[in-house]
């Protein structure tokens, strides 16, 4: 049974504006690194950059990661962080998440883990690609089947499916082992309903802006670097980035077309431990 969406009462005629933050992994202990990076200090970072652009978002998307060591006290230091903004935030779980655990903690009057979000002239699918006791990611024929139904239920909406993990190759060997493992036949049976018209993730710490040619037009594939630690595109083996923490803003038009673009944190405030092998 498909179950009830969150609804926003914006005009069919208006654009859907969003601000996404994945792979903060946050520690209970907010003095606490991943690899040289200062996670919550790194999140505050991004979340005081998207205050200081003051984008008109209606809402926010936290596509997983939230924690890296599965403590209360991480999703509790999430949700006190993103409060400031005033704006609901709608989440789904990663890899290094406990979903009951996030659950429970993850909790606050515009904290949402629903599955569905009707805004405008558009439907937004949080999709759970992890399995559990595994880094990479796997779409299972429940969250298929819920596509179907959602679909089904409003078809006169554009869609958007966000989930955290990788449904293409990011090019990095090392990385590329722990994507979607059957992310091919998903974005085959996406691009099947002229509905979907984009798909959005987090995992590889990292920005790709690319498209899949469907039968119904151009998909839009976008992946998302992390608030904290960010990898190197292209490398074969595990490196780090220098590039800053980052995020990504959307505007999913009343046509269906979307605008998007990545943006990080100015200047070089936070510099990974280059040395490290691996997390």
């Amino acid at each position: 049974m498909l179950k009830a969406a969150i609804s926003y009462s914006i005009s069919e005629a208006k654009s859907v504006r969003i601000v996404q933050v994945t792979d903060p992994h946050l520690f209970a202990d907010p003095e606490a690194q991943l690899l040289g990076v200062n996670t919550a200090q790194s999140l505050g970072a991004v979340l005081n950059t998207i205050s200081a652009v003051n984008y008109p978002a209606d809402f926010m998307l936290a596509t997983g990661d939230i924690s890296q060591d599965y403590s209360n006290e991480s999703y509790h230091s999430f949700v006190d962080a993103i409060s400031p903004l005033e704006i609901p935030c709608h989440y789904l779980p990663g890899n290094h998440d406990d979903p009951r655990i996030m659950s429970l903690h993850m909790q606050g009057p515009k904290v949402f883990g629903q599955k569905r979000i009707l805004a405008g002239n558009w439907q937004i699918l949080m999709l759970d690609s992890t399995v559990r006791g595994r880094p990479g990611g796997h779409m299972s024929d429940a969250e298929l089947d819920l596509i179907d139904s959602a679909i089904a239920a409003e078809p006169e909406r554009h869609t958007l499916l966000v989930m955290h993990h990788n449904p293409i190759l990011a090019g990095c060997n090392w990385l590329d082992q722990h994507c979607m493992d059957n992310g091919s036949h998903f974005i085959e049976k996406a691009a099947q309903y002229p509905q979907v018209k984009g798909l959005l993730w987090g995992h590889i710490h990292q920005t790709i802006d690319t498209e899949h040619k469907g039968p119904h037009g151009a998909l839009k594939l976008m992946a998302t670097p992390s608030t904290c630690i960010q990898f190197k595109p292209k490398s074969p083996y595990f490196a780090l980035d220098a590039q800053q923490p980052g995020y990504r803003l959307l505007e999913l038009k009343s046509d269906g077309s979307i605008l998007t673009n990545v943006y990080r944190v100015p200047g070089e405030t936070f510099s990974p431990d280059k040395d490290a092998g691996g997390y």
